[in-house]
């Protein structure tokens, strides 16, 4: 295994290597698929950082007979593990490597770039599981020490407390659990959000539903505005219910940082996609669950210093996983009822009027 892995490298993209987010980037960009450039730092800068350094084994001491209910002793004992991760000297070799990286990108993209560095943890973006948001990312990072300040941060963020406790409420042991690092060119966003591909408020796989807003998409991500809500078939990609979400502000770069900026009312109350764009996003959509053969999430852009047409970038894609899962709890359960199960109820066909977030949210409750 290597230190470090481009997107556009041949090797296989192995999940134990660079995690869910690392590998699906990886698996993306071989597939053809328009995802910005980048690396991984792998699993294994990770593992020889700990190991090397000791903190592997306090790890496994600290965690050994944690109560998760026990909410003070968790808070502290993460304190301790993410500063001794911050705070330990990295191995000489993980540092050449993702620098050299880091060059080769800067040098692939005309010079030195925003970037995004994103977590990528082993256990994430799993079909059974939804670790969505539960480690770190960081957006709009200029220059190498940048970067390698937060991949470190990313590396934390795996013993957050509450990465910890969902860990240990869902039997998810710590052996085995590692972390790798997306580091990838930033998208400057006109506009950007999330797709998923069914309707997200009764997991019907006919439909589509995109959310949408101004400027980068973190503002969709963490609910930060209420986007636009746009349902298609995902067969004719007709609109079957569209929502004008308030869209009043935009996250936007300014003075090498994002910034949150108001928009003008005629900005905000119209859809911020075209025909052409939203039809656009829903294919990307149907296509990356072609490749993946299950319903994806996806986030995507559109970069305003590209030319249209060419713009559209997929960001990532993880496996649905509220509506799948209780889909295969429903089959499991029958496959083992003594009897036969009652009729269900009559669905109502209703549309959620709300965002695909507001919609998850409320699923996971």
């Amino acid at each position: 295994m290597s230190l470090v892995q481009s997107f556009d490298s041949a090797a296989e993209p192995r999940l134990a290597d660079l995690g869910g987010k690392g590998a699906s980037l990886v698996t993306m960009t071989q597939a053809g698929m328009p995802v910005p450039p980048g690396f991984v730092v792998t699993t294994e800068s990770f593992d020889s950082f700990v190991s090397e350094s000791g903190i592997a084994e306090e790890i496994v001491s600290e965690l050994g007979a944690l109560n998760p209910d026990d909410v003070a002793e968790v808070d502290e004992i993460s304190a301790r593990i993410r500063r001794r991760l911050t705070d330990s000297e990295v191995p000489e070799a993980v540092r050449s490597a993702t620098k050299t990286a880091y060059d080769e990108l800067a040098a692939a993209c005309g010079g030195e770039v925003p970037m995004a560095v994103r977590s990528s943890a082993t256990a994430e973006d799993l079909p059974d599981a939804s670790f969505a948001g539960q480690q770190d990312t960081y957006l709009w990072l200029t220059g190498y020490a940048a970067v390698t300040e937060h991949i470190r941060q990313c590396w934390a963020s795996l013993y957050t407390s509450r990465a910890i406790i969902y860990r240990l409420k869902n039997n998810i042991p710590d052996e085995g659990l590692s972390m790798a690092v997306v580091v990838q060119k930033m998208v400057n966003a006109k506009t950007a959000g999330v797709a998923i591909t069914m309707n997200p408020a009764n997991g019907d796989r006919s439909k589509i539903a995109v959310d949408a807003s101004w400027g980068v998409g973190e503002s969709v991500v963490s609910g930060l505005v209420t986007p636009d809500n746009v349902l298609l078939d995902k067969i004719t990609l007709q609109i079957v219910h569209e929502h004008i979400g308030e869209k009043h502000i935009e996250l936007v770069p300014a003075d090498g940082e994002l910034a949150e900026r108001e928009v003008p009312a005629d900005r905000a109350e119209i859809r911020c996609l075209s025909d052409e764009e939203l039809t656009a996003v829903a294919t990307l959509a149907k296509r990356a669950e072609k490749h993946y053969k299950c319903p994806q999430d996806i986030e995507w852009a559109l970069d305003r210093d590209l030319p249209d047409g060419e713009n559209l970038l997929l960001l990532q894609s993880r496996p649905e996983t509220v509506h799948s899962s209780a889909e295969k709890k429903t089959e499991k359960e029958s496959d083992t009822a003594a009897k036969p199960a009652a009729p269900a109820a009559a669905s109502t066909g209703g549309i959620d009027l709300g965002s695909i977030t507001a919609s998850l949210m409320k699923k996971s409750g």
